[in-house]
């Protein structure tokens, strides 16, 4: 996903607050950068679109470098103003407005314990893409990892997973319509920013996903502690779908059963199990490591 964009300078407001902290009308908006191709339907909660809320530095600074995002407006305290402002005329941004906010009123605009780093902005969902768009935008590549997750809820893990996935170079990240998180600020910000570049994919019945994937050559491993061989012990090549359950029940029946292999990550008996984005970090890698 590009990290540019095309506009002028930005409109900026010098309040001293929040104020008007989610205006009503903004998703009215014609948008406020050049906007990649809109492909699939509209990710997140389309009943929130209009109050989409991200913060933190590096969820905030790396949606204003992605065209795809629709900024309608940026808090920041003064600490870090001039960041954002160089951020806005680096992209070009036309009119995005950005507001002063101390601390104070950050910390009262969002949840309790936010840990927003000064700066908190308004925007809409991303336009998400489609399992079919992803098959077709990787038809031609020999390598190519994605992950599926069934049922991992907790935005904090699936942020973390994102992370990950940015680092070691996944294609995607699938989950089901029902029992995902939605794009949320919780989420953009435990991804570190990995939302902006990694395609977070809500696909509807996740074996009707997974018969997709078979089809355009993609071997499915699903993780399980139980499994007979290890991720390093299958040698997957290729194309390689690694499908994760939720820490408490893991993989269901219908998708344990949908998977190509199975396979678990070595580990010694003083734990039972790692956490799910621990393991999926750990799947990437070696993954990426015997791909180098």
């Amino acid at each position: 996903m590009s990290r540019r964009n095309n506009s002028r300078s930005a409109n900026r407001s010098t309040g001293t607050g929040p104020g008007d902290s989610f205006p009503q009308d903004d998703d009215k908006r014609d948008g406020n950068s050049r906007r990649g191709r809109k492909r699939g339907r509209d990710g997140g909660n389309a009943s929130n679109a209009s109050r989409l809320i991200l913060f933190g530095r590096h969820p905030v600074l790396n949606a204003i470098y992605n065209p795809q995002r629709t900024i309608h407006k940026i808090w920041a305290s003064e600490a870090v103003r001039d960041e954002i402002v160089a951020a806005l005329a680096d992209t070009e941004r036309t009119d995005v407005q950005l507001d002063a906010a101390g601390r104070t009123d950050l910390d009262e605009m969002l949840p309790p314990g936010t840990v927003h780093q000064g700066m908190a902005m308004h925007c809409a969902p991303l336009p998400q893409i489609s399992v079919e768009e992803l098959i077709a935008d990787t038809r031609d590549e020999e390598q190519c990892t994605v992950l599926i997750l069934d049922q991992v809820t907790d935005p904090h893990n699936v942020g973390a997973i994102l992370r990950s996935a940015a680092a070691f170079g996944a294609a995607a990240v699938i989950v089901p319509d029902r029992h995902a998180p939605p794009e949320t600020g919780v989420l953009a910000k435990s991804a570190s920013g990995a939302l902006e570049t990694v395609p977070y994919i809500h696909a509807g019945n996740l074996n009707h996903t997974i018969e997709k994937l078979k089809a355009a050559h993609f071997w499915l491993a699903g993780m399980d502690g139980y499994a007979e061989q290890t991720l390093a012990e299958a040698k997957l090549k290729g194309r390689v779908g690694i499908v994760m359950g939720s820490e408490g029940d893991g993989l269901r029946r219908l998708t344990r059963e949908n998977c190509d292999f199975l396979v678990k990550l070595p580990m010694s008996d003083r734990i039972e199990s790692l956490n799910v984005s621990n393991a999926a970090a750990v799947a990437l890698y070696e993954l990426y490591r015997t791909r180098g």
